[in-house]
């Protein structure tokens, strides 16, 4: 089984978003995580948000890989989104986004937290594997570039 398949649900994909700034790509992210997880999107947002205050999560080479912390979840939830046109992100390379993956976490989840960004972060640096995402253009072609199995891929 991919790491990513335990995180990523088939219905959490989302290839070639039109959204035009960082706020709107979060808040489309957020509604749709709203359905998967039970939280407010509102509420999402607002966390997600509060953590490009303190930081931005744009890692560089065109990925971001926003994430936030919750009281009211029992699982790590993840979303993962192409979009149609880079978007400024406020990356350190200063280059634009045009992948974003999400991470809701409970916020007791230290350890499992910190293995989902490492494990996310890998796999998205992986030049082959970000372009095919990039050039996917169906849920499922992105949802199976992302939890094709590699070997020595574990989280």
């Amino acid at each position: 089984m991919s790491p990513l398949s335990t995180l990523l649900l088939p219905d959490a994909v989302f290839p070639r978003l039109a959204d035009a700034s960082k706020k709107q790509i979060l808040k489309t992210l957020a509604t749709q995580a709203e359905t998967l997880t039970g939280l407010e999107a509102g509420e999402i947002f607002s966390v997600l948000m509060e953590r490009e205050h303190a930081g931005c999560t744009g890692m560089g080479e065109g990925i971001a890989i926003p994430h936030g912390r919750f009281e009211e979840l029992d699982k790590i939830y993840a979303l993962a989104a192409t979009l149609a046109r880079p978007i400024e992100f406020g990356a350190a390379d200063g280059l634009p986004v045009d992948i974003v993956f999400m991470l809701l976490t409970p916020i007791a989840a230290n350890t499992e937290h910190l293995k989902a960004m490492a494990t996310v972060s890998r796999l998205l640096r992986d030049r082959q594997l970000s372009q095919a995402l990039r050039a996917a253009k169906t849920p499922e072609d992105m949802y199976g570039i992302l939890t094709y199995e590699r070997a020595g891929d574990r989280l």
